[in-house]
């Protein structure tokens, strides 16, 4: 074979021997070790000096060569030496280690790169176990001149995996043609292993010289050079080392390898000379000599071999340092040193390696190349190839027996172990400390932070982070086994106090033998609350439902209060179905709301200018109508006489339009508020709007008479709202002169303003022009404290007699907050915030329309704001109307909590607007 090639295709393909060598033994030389970071592999080179050829490159194999796993082993077969040479590549080389390290550079996290390690040692094991199973002389190379003690925990690993994987080697083989002891045995005979170390710089620059490194007398001539004495100390060492493992022992039977009692089995090779020009005529001289020694006459058969090895094993002998003293002894070259073992195979003497009183004697079988190829085709499918049917079972369980090397390749892993398992009931500690019984995910959250911190203290190396998620679980499961509080915050912001719990169903009773419990929520939290109308006040839970805040508490204060009041009922769902649905989120929405809004310079489309011509008295049906009609893709045209929303008395109504004002099928679920879809209202209104009496009925000098208002806090504020009337002049100019019969008074009938008549009250002028209504804005905090703001930072003081006499116009003008700080704090540091819960309005017994338009805004804009489910509603005349504001607001997104501490309490208020007031135009006389 002239050329090496990886063992499995070695194996597959037909070997044709020469017939003068191909019943003759064969002796197997495996080669594995380290090599250091430089260009090539020695390994390959040290084939080059054994079969003097360039057989391998200077650069080492091609990269191509080890993609598959047959081309961990390389093979070449001297026929003419009889000797086959396997070098097995790992991790361990640099080419293999480069290519390792450019496939774990993908951002993979640090165990996985210990696992992806570790799973290639387990590789490498048993790889070696495979040439230990087939080779007679295995040959360890290093890269330097000092043992690697790793090497003892490899051996005791490899020797563990033969152990347990000998059976089933022995199925492999049992068919094979070869003698029982090797069947038994599952290798030819015992392997003799060899060392070769590579020398260092400082050894190499002492060994020119016959000077002793250690300092002693430099004039006395010694025996053995330098390089022979670190050789010697190198074999003491190891052979030490591994008798004290139990590595080797006395039967070599019963041992992985073994060694030479009486034989040299280390050998450390010189480094390179220092003048280039000098190696290569010494190796030129070398060669000429071989040329000169040669022999002309050709000798054939077992005698051409035997002369061919003798000539090479003469040859090889040469003198290290011409320098050295004559008493010195000459160092043999590697071939020498190898082949005094190689040679104890081919010639069928074996190795009597065992020691001790009762030594026993070892097996041995030099094959033939056939024998051994089929024996190796066999272990090569169950150990490393994996490729036939047949022995796939056999695969399957050799690599099942890789984890009995975990204890030996995996000390860093132990270690790790050991470090987390020890760490681990410290952080259980951590996290339970100071633990309430029920408590919820953030303080959950932050024990297992603090748990994770003290954990990362103490745990080291690649058990760590599967040590870590099992502190996740053990800390989740502490948590939801009865100790997980309830996650729902009520609408003021607070946790419920009961442990994880479920809801009961409409009709079913607590209960708290239930395994989770049936419990309705509760914070513990109550506070005092007035009605709708303001005149009786009572304690309410903390509401964690909308309906519970808005509407359940006031229908139950109603029947004791004001039950029998005037109301103005705002539209709610009306189902037309048993079984109603809420609407969906994604709900589309009208063109009204989608569409954009116009700049200054657009032209308004066509919907627009339908929507602008609608008056503003127009009742909510008719608007919703049209805005269904245009969602409905119809133009103007289309509607024909029903389209005009000004039309003339005498025009017919479309019932079906004008009557489809909300959706009967779909409820709104939450409040209504500017971003919700068109045509959906809730199943209940969280505004009220009733009527405490007359305009009388409030007394500006005494003011609200109702419980909780703070001392001189309870007085309206005017508003001063003037009706302009016509006088007599007025009359004359703005009626029309053009002759009509509205410009002739009737008979017998004499004009109003007149001098005179029964109307008239001189000098044009009327007493009536200015009507006085009266406006308050109440805010009520958690504790039934009530008061009247005359401004956004302002509270109603009056102190004497007479009502409020600041006007209610700055009020009416500006956005009043929703949220204010109480006058009254308490001794506490927390702040207590009052809430707007109600406006007051006295709408004098005039012709007066005064509009009610609320809108509650929450946070910046853009935002949702909130307004009644009627809007633009006219309040009628001669009453005192109390409109009361919603205790909690929500939205599709969530409720909207109070504000707290550090919140701005700006951007929830009142828009400007609430109010608006215009003159009424008088009844027509009867």
């Amino acid at each position: 074979m002239a050329l090496p090639m990886s063992l499995g295709v070695l194996l597959e393909s037909e070997v044709i021997e020469d017939p003068l060598y191909k019943d003759e033994g064969l002796c197997v030389l495996g080669i594995f070790g380290k090599t250091a970071m430089q260009p090539g592999s020695p390994k390959e080179f040290l084939i080059n000096t054994l079969a003097d050829k360039h057989i391998y490159h200077l650069f080492g194999l091609d990269e191509t060569d080890n993609q598959n796993s047959g081309g961990l082993i390389q093979a070449y077969y001297s026929q003419e030496n009889r000797v086959l040479y396997l070098v097995l590549t790992s991790v361990c080389d640099n080419r293999q280690l480069l290519r390792a390290c450019e496939s774990l550079s993908a951002g993979i996290g640090h165990s996985e790169a210990h696992e992806s390690w570790k799973g290639a040692d387990k590789q490498h094991c048993l790889a070696l176990l495979y040439l230990f199973s087939l080779c007679h002389v295995l040959l360890l190379v290093h890269p330097t001149c000092c043992f690697d003690v790793t090497y003892d925990r490899l051996f005791r690993a490899v020797d563990a995996l033969r152990q347990k994987t000998l059976p089933l080697l022995r199925a492999a083989i049992k068919d094979s043609n070869i003698s029982k002891e090797w069947k038994v045995n599952c290798r030819p005979c015992p392997p003799r292993l060899l060392f070769v170390f590579q020398m260092n710089g400082t050894l190499r620059s002492c060994g020119g010289t016959g000077s002793d490194p250690s300092g002693g007398n430099a004039d006395k001539p010694k025996k053995h050079s330098p390089r022979r004495r670190l050789q010697h100390a190198l074999e003491d060492q190891v052979y030490r080392i591994f008798r004290k493992s139990r590595v080797l022992t006395n039967q070599s039977s019963n041992c992985l390898f073994t060694v030479p009692a009486n034989q040299a089995f280390v050998y450390v090779v010189p480094g390179p000379e220092e003048d280039p020009v000098a190696a290569v005529l010494g190796q030129l001289r070398s060669n000429c000599a071989l040329r000169e020694n040669d022999t002309n006459t050709a000798v054939s058969g077992p005698r051409r071999y035997q002369q061919m090895r003798l000539s090479a094993r003469h040859l090889s002998f040469n003198v290290e340092s011409s320098s050295l003293s004559g008493g010195q002894l000459v160092d043999c070259s590697l071939k020498e040193f190898l082949w005094q073992h190689v040679e104890l195979v081919l010639t069928k003497k074996g190795f009597d390696d065992s020691v001790g009183r009762n030594p026993q004697p070892s097996h041995f079988e030099l094959p033939t190349y056939s024998k051994w190829a089929q024996v190796a085709y066999r272990l090569h499918q169950v150990m490393i190839a994996n490729t036939d049917e047949e022995s796939a079972e056999l695969s399957v369980e050799v690599q099942s027996q890789l984890k009995v090397l975990e204890g030996f390749l995996d000390a860093d892993a132990k270690f790790s172990e050991n470090r987390c398992q020890k760490a681990l009931p410290l952080a259980h500690s951590t996290y339970q400390s100071n633990l309430p019984h029920n408590y919820t995910t953030t303080v959950h959250k932050n024990q297992l932070t603090q748990a994770l911190r003290v954990y990362s203290q103490h745990a080291r190396g690649v058990a760590f982070q599967r040590y870590a998620l099992q502190l996740h679980e053990d800390c989740y499961k502490f948590w939801s086994n009865g100790h997980q509080l309830c996650e729902e915050r009520s609408l003021t912001d607070q946790h419920c106090v009961h442990k994880f719990h479920l809801l009961p169903r409409p009709g079913e009773k607590p209960e708290m033998d239930h395994n989770p419990p049936i419990l309705n929520h509760n914070s513990r939290g109550r506070s005092t609350g007035s009605c709708n109308c303001g005149r009786k006040q009572a304690p309410r839970e903390d509401p964690f439902a909308i309906q519970a805040a808005n509407y359940d508490f006031y229908q139950m204060l109603e029947e004791k209060c004001c039950g029998m009041l005037e109301r103005i009922d705002f539209p709610v769902f009306q189902p037309s179905t048993p079984d109603p649905a809420p609407a969906c989120e994604e709900a589309p929405r009208s063109p009204e709301v989608a569409a954009p809004v116009l700049s200054s310079g657009s032209e308004p489309s066509e919907a627009e200018k339908l929507k602008e011509s609608i008056p503003a008295s127009h009742t909510p049906g008719e608007s919703t109508s049209l805005s269904l009609a245009l969602s409905l893709g119809q133009s103007t045209d289309s509607l024909g006489p029903y389209g005009d929303a000004g039309g003339g008395e005498g025009q017919e109504k479309r019932p079906g339009l004008v009557n489809r004002q909300a959706s009967t099928v779909e409820y709104l679920p939450g409040m209504l508020h500017s971003g919700c879809p068109k045509g959906l209202l809730p199943k209940f209104s969280s505004w009220s709007l009733v009527k405490l009496g007359p305009a009388k009925a409030y007394n500006p000098h005494t003011g609200l008479e109702q419980p909780g208002f703070l001392p001189g806090s309870s007085f309206l504020l005017p508003w001063d709202v003037v009706i302009r009337s016509r006088s007599e002049d007025e009359v004359g100019l703005n009626e029309p002169l053009d002759g009509g019969p509205s410009s002739w008074p009737a008979p017998n009938k004499a004009l109003v303003g007149k001098r005179g008549s029964a109307g008239g009250l001189g000098r044009g002028r009327r007493r009536d022009d200015v009507a006085r209504a009266f406006v308050g804005f109440e805010y009520e905090d958690s504790r039934g404290r009530r008061f009247l703001s005359s401004g956004p930072d302002k509270v109603v003081k009056v102190l004497g007699p007479g009502g409020a006499k600041e006007p209610a116009t700055r009020a009416l003008n500006t956005d009043m907050p929703l949220y204010i700080p109480s006058p009254a704090q308490g001794r506490g540091l927390k702040h207590h915030y009052a809430q707007l819960a109600r406006l007051y309005i006295v709408v004098p017994d005039a012709h007066l329309e005064i509009t009610l338009n609320p809108q509650v805004q929450l946070g910046s804009p853009p935002c949702s704001v909130f307004h009644p489910e009627q809007t633009e509603l006219v309040l009628p005349p001669d009453g005192l109307w109390v409109l009361r504001f919603p205790y909690s607001y929500v939205t599709d997104r969530g409720p909207c909590y109070p504000p707290k501490d550090n919140q701005p309490l700006a951007n929830y208020k009142v828009l400007r607007g609430i109010l608006r007031a215009n003159t009424a135009s008088p009844l027509p006389p009867q």
